[in-house]
């Protein structure tokens, strides 16, 4: 039959200070089991990585605020990948269940039922595949199902609903079926609300629906669909609840997913410009993660990337051109033209340009790390400076050295990596080599252009050089002996 006329409903979503319902009692359903054969990768679309997460981890970042009494995740393809991968997000009251045969999504909710604990009287049902996704939306489920509703479901209106079901309203505006795409009629296709695949439902009334579900439809599957016209069908209402597409939007392909990945990242540094206090010179170039931590006052320059949990401290100033993953930067510190990973940079400290601080980096309270200098697995003490063009690795600083231009700590024979030691006070002379296992004792010196290999005692000045001989008049003999 015709689809009826369809204006365009607005979004219903709850106020961020409405009421919070318990959720004991409900136990969230994830569906992660499909490959994600669009992405046209060997990896499952749901451990794909957006703005710093998976796909399904921001799904379960999104459930994580509303206490739910049970979440399971359906894992079929790379089902040990991706139960490693939520299991890792750490909610309680996570398992995960295999949906082995991947008959739809009805199939894959059905194999999730017998894992649901006995105090459970709702099921939330999400797809893994919408990071946009936030607890404000899911809320909104709760507050439609009050009452006497035993059902709600997420809708949005698309400016072009291709690939989604689209909900079919009753003349009285109330939900009557969800149709798949590859089963519409010509008019059911004009629709554009489509159906957002997030249900609340009764379990009772969720077990025994799962039960009638049949595969006659185009794609020989058990659509989870269905539900809504056999509940309809029963004489019970679903509430739906009308959201913006920016929020319940899933990712199917790659343009989808760095179009998603650029809404959440504009959704973090709204956050910390507007709640947090953070200045962002140049939104448009500047990439963070939604893990990434930054403190008021801070200032991000132009060009700046911060990934996987980075931390700014406040006041700080990092940028132009600084790509910093895994790290904490302290208070008033100044990183500039950087590539820094899984290291620390103390309070007043100032780092770059162009220096390169590799995994186990330490730098104390007001230290400096210049131009052209590398380090990897190295502590420095407070107010040490490392200038430029030197690299310093598996090394540990004291406070107060000077570690010159052009030094190598030579800390590989070919076979193993050795650690040295620079003590407080001492001051390493430029174009030093360092050759470890050694030791620069405290307020010791060594030469410029010295190879050191032996340790320097406190105190002592060490030098490891051919002494310069002079031979006068040199080129005159030369030019005469022609």
């Amino acid at each position: 039959m015709p689809a009826p006329d369809q204006t365009a409903p607005t979004p219903s979503l709850p106020d961020d200070d409405a009421h919070h319902e318990a959720a004991g009692d409900v136990a969230v359903v994830v569906l992660a089991a499909g490959k994600g054969t669009r992405f046209r990768s060997d990896l499952a679309k749901v451990l794909h990585r957006a703005a710093g997460r998976t796909l399904v981890h921001h799904v379960l970042e999104a459930v994580r605020p509303l206490d739910v009494g049970q979440v399971v995740v359906v894992v079929g393809h790379q089902a040990d990948e991706v139960g490693a991968e939520v299991e890792a997000a750490g909610l309680d009251g996570l398992s995960t269940v295999a949906q082995v045969d991947q008959r739809g999504t009805g199939h894959a909710v059905q194999q999730a039922m017998p894992a649901l604990a006995e105090g459970i009287r709702r099921v939330l049902i999400l797809p893994g595949d919408t990071p946009l996704l936030t607890p404000d939306a899911l809320r909104g489920l709760f507050t439609a199902t009050g009452g006497e509703v035993p059902a709600s479901m997420l809708t949005t209106v698309f400016d072009d609903p291709t690939g989604y079901g689209r909900v079919i309203r009753s003349a009285d505006g109330s939900v009557d079926r969800v149709v798949e795409q590859r089963d519409a009629t010509p008019d059911e296709l004009e629709v554009r609300e489509g159906n957002a695949g997030m249900y609340l439902v009764d379990r009772g009334l969720l077990d025994d629906a799962l039960t009638r579900l049949g595969d006659d439809n185009a794609q020989g599957e058990l659509y989870l669909t269905d539900i809504v016209g056999i509940l309809r069908g029963d004489g019970h209402a679903i509430a739906p609840v009308v959201a913006p597409e920016s929020v319940i939007a899933g990712v199917n392909d790659r343009a989808q997913l760095a179009a998603a990945a650029a809404v959440l990242r504009e959704r973090h540094l709204d956050h910390l410009l507007r709640e947090v206090g953070v200045t962002v010179v140049d939104p448009v170039t500047t990439h963070l993660d939604v893990d990434v931590e930054v403190a008021r006052d801070a200032v991000l320059l132009p060009g700046t990337i911060l990934e996987r949990g980075t931390r700014i401290g406040e006041r700080a100033v990092v940028g132009p051109n600084c790509h910093l993953t895994a790290c904490d930067v302290g208070a008033d510190a100044t990183v500039h033209s950087t590539r820094a990973q899984d290291a620390v940079v103390g309070e007043g400290a100032e780092v770059g340009p162009f220096a390169h601080l590799r995994p186990g980096t330490r730098l104390g309270v007001a230290t400096k790390v210049g131009a052209y200098v590398e380090t990897k697995n190295v502590q420095v003490g407070e107010r040490s400076k490392i200038p430029h063009l030197a690299y310093v690795g598996d090394t540990r600083i004291g406070t107060g050295v000077n570690v010159a231009c052009g030094v190598i700590t030579v800390n590989y024979d070919g076979r193993n990596k050795h650690r040295t030691t620079i003590e407080d006070d001492a001051f390493v002379g430029c174009d030093t080599m360092l050759v470890a296992p050694v030791t620069i004792g405290r307020g010791a010196y060594t030469a410029a252009g010295s190879t050191i290999t032996d340790d320097v005692p406190p105190g002592s000045l060490a030098i490891a050089r051919s002494r310069q001989v002079v031979k006068e008049d040199w080129v005159a003999r030369q030019d005469d002996g022609r």
